[in-house]
């Protein structure tokens, strides 16, 4: 049975990657740093849905780097990592500060570099190892007000790309999901304008539902896909592309 360790589980879209993953006999770490009795709700409604899996809560603050070879030493199998942890700040760069920069740093590319270290046995073991990053259509076209945010996804595209070639022989794959505008909780805080007037950019129409950006996560997951490395894979309706 193949485990896969998802950061950012209490998240709109790592929970509904949670959901694909489960349905297609992934057991599962469910990463998460707050919102602890949501994810608890959650890996119990799939425990009971699929019990002849298993389903772990496991929590890290990814801000401590210190905390993570403790993290670490929860994990006894790992057959695949999906990072869909993530916060943006919306701010011109000179008003961006010098601990805004380290933060996003620290999630979006340190951690999970450091992550991927401690874990790169584990992954090669299956030689069927599979990491996703939910990266951005701004990490290759990047946005003005988040400009620290574009720079760190456009990190994970570079660092997913060298990675893949690094690790191709041990039968992981690396690759990176680009979702554009995503209909997620981050959006609650935007007027029915604002959500109109974006919408009315997007060829489609309409944002992304994080069951599509799943999908696209799913099919990373698939034996089908060990051929599928080293890729950015957007998921945006052909907005920005």
């Amino acid at each position: 049975m193949p485990y896969a360790l998802v950061m950012g589980a209490s998240g709109d879209i790592g929970q509904a990657i949670c959901e694909k993953l489960a349905d297609q006999g992934w057991s599962l770490y469910c990463h998460y740093n707050q919102q602890e009795q949501k994810v608890l709700n959650f890996v119990s409604d799939l425990q009971e849905r699929y019990p002849q899996q298993d389903f772990f809560m496991v929590s890290l603050d990814m801000l401590e780097e210190a905390t993570v070879p403790d993290f670490l030493d929860q994990l006894f199998q790992v057959d695949g990592i999906v990072f869909a942890s993530g916060f943006t700040f919306y701010e011109l760069l000179p008003e961006t500060t010098s601990r805004q920069m380290d933060a996003l740093w620290q999630v979006h590319l340190k951690t999970p570099l450091l992550l991927l270290q401690g874990l790169q046995g584990k992954l090669a073991q299956s030689k069927n190892g599979r990491v996703v990053f939910i990266g951005s259509v701004y990490g290759h076209r990047g946005s003005s007000m988040e400009t620290i945010y574009s720079a760190v996804k456009g990190g994970q595209e570079a660092f997913a790309k060298a990675y893949a070639k690094e690790v191709a022989t041990l039968g992981i794959t690396v690759n990176v999901i680009a979702p554009g505008a995503v209909q997620t909780k981050m959006n609650d805080t935007w007027s029915d304008q604002e959500i109109a007037e974006l919408e009315a950019e997007i060829p489609v129409g309409r944002l992304a539902e994080p069951a599509e950006i799943a999908a696209a996560c799913s099919y990373l997951f698939s034996a089908e896909a060990s051929y599928t490395t080293g890729i950015i894979l957007p998921v945006a309706g052909g907005w920005l592309e």
